[in-house]
């Protein structure tokens, strides 16, 4: 008796799976940070009004990782459709009609989003790098350029996931199923 052979996916739905790799991968590392919010702004709380101890050093890694667990893990969300979604009609809509929506929404909604995120905070990030901007607080750290990079990450990121998606939802249009592990 013989096994059915499994077809090679397609290139661009091999292409899709990698960017939900990373995206996963990047996910997972920024949701991570979370334990490291509550401990750290525990410990800021504890030292000033325990102590009587101000640690800017501290409070602006945990603004730091604030903005890499929201920024960072957005494009997870998004893969994992873990984000807010007003539903009214879509949860009602066929496998089809839901890729045509998804299709939609990345090529005109997020994916210029993303775009925009990228070239309106372009300067803006570029000026912090070329100073390597630090704190200007006594006692802060010198990676404000690395913090405001995080934007970048967040649109670059966003966009990759808003190309694996629209990779499937062509797929599934086309006629396609989507292997059980492509599913966002």
């Amino acid at each position: 008796m013989s096994t059915p052979v499994s077809k090679p996916l397609p290139r661009l739905l091999r292409l899709a799976r990698r960017i939900d790799a990373f995206n996963a991968r990047l996910g997972q590392a920024c949701a991570w940070l979370t334990l490291f919010l509550v401990v750290g702004t525990a410990v800021v709380v504890v030292l000033r009004y325990g102590f009587n101890i101000g640690a800017i050093a501290l409070q602006e890694a945990v603004l730091y990782a604030h903005a890499l667990v929201f920024m960072g893990a957005a494009a997870w969300v998004l893969q994992r459709n873990a984000h807010v979604r007003v539903d009214i009609f879509y949860q009602r809509f066929s496998a089809r009609r839901q890729a045509l929506v998804n299709l939609l929404g990345n090529l005109f909604l997020l994916l210029p989003f993303c775009l925009f995120i990228g070239w309106a905070s372009w300067d803006y990030v570029i000026n912090a790098w070329s100073t390597l901007e630090a704190s200007g607080e006594s006692g802060g750290l010198p990676l404000v350029f690395l913090q405001k990079s995080i934007l970048w990450l967040l649109a670059g990121s966003l966009g990759l996931q808003g190309v694996a998606d629209l990779i499937k939802a062509g797929h599934l249009l086309a006629g396609h199923a989507l292997p059980e592990s492509s599913h966002g």
